[in-house]
């Protein structure tokens, strides 16, 4: 495992660990990872809070597998879904799966989203490239809008309208991440720019590799933000459809992935070299 990863959390729980501890250790978890989560997750009501660091602390630790880990990640991820599903037959092993598991009986959560996101960092392992748009949009299906899922059912919400809608913000929020970080991803030997885009602005993953920007790479980034800011306005019905106690919450995730952006634009387009 990575050094992300806290011994607390994911150690074999022995003996026995309480579920108010474990909510507990996914609490401290998330405080160790990430400030923006800490301050969305202190503006809802406090009964929420224990379940959104459940879903945090295993969206997280997901993702360090597939990003960071070392050694077989593919192996390591078959056996954290393993885990999932024994934690839901009654067999949790970790503080988290004694946390989650309780989660996803509170608040109805399907099994799907959870699967789907540990699929997207399989994926990961064997795509590194994306020919069209849609293509990203298929592989958000499994890497983002199965986050919004979890968060819509924690706020008690399971219906088709909704989960559209957060589908939308969902997607906005991984394609601006993307376009982001282009400089980062390639170092990772990722390109989440599609491959047909790249060839209509007269790019390619050259230009990526050798952090080469100039006025046609700075067309490609402005067309891809334009992209990603109408999947933030497809979406932003949904502040409108939770209750006031959880609004801002929401408006904020959509803020936060305009604000990225905001500071691409602001950069000028360069996510190459800026």
């Amino acid at each position: 495992m990575t050094a992300s990863a806290s011994p607390d959390l994911h150690a074999t729980a022995a003996p026995p660990i309480s579920l108010r501890e474990a909510y507990r250790e996914c609490e401290r978890y998330a405080r160790r990872h990430s400030e923006n989560f800490l301050v969305v997750t202190f503006l809802l009501p406090r009964r929420l809070r224990p379940h959104f660091f459940a879903v945090y602390a295993f969206c997280r630790f997901t993702d360090d597998l597939g990003d960071e880990a070392e050694g077989d990640r593919i192996a390591m991820l078959d056996a954290w879904e393993l885990e999932l599903r024994e934690a839901m037959a009654g067999r949790p092993r970790r503080p988290l799966f004694v946390a989650l598991a309780q989660t996803i009986e509170e608040c109805a959560i399907p099994l799907d989203p959870f699967l789907r996101l540990i699929e997207a960092n399989r994926i990961d392992q064997r795509v590194s490239r994306f020919e069209t748009y849609e293509d990203v949009l298929g592989y958000c299906t499994y890497s983002a809008t199965p986050v919004g899922q979890m968060v819509l059912a924690v706020l008690g919400h399971h219906d088709a309208e909704r989960i559209a809608l957060s589908d939308q913000i969902c997607i906005g929020l991984q394609v601006a991440n993307f376009w982001q970080d282009v400089s980062v991803d390639i170092r990772k030997g990722r390109v989440y720019v599609p491959q047909e885009d790249l060839r209509a602005f007269g790019c390619d993953d050259t230009q990526i590799v050798e952090a080469r920007f100039d006025e046609r790479f700075r067309e490609l980034m402005r067309y891809q933000v334009e992209r990603a800011r109408s999947h933030f306005g497809a979406g932003q019905a949904l502040e409108e459809m939770v209750s006031r106690s959880v609004r801002t919450d929401i408006r904020l995730f959509r803020l936060g992935g305009e604000a990225i952006l905001d500071a691409i634009e602001a950069a000028d387009y360069d996510t190459l070299t800026a």
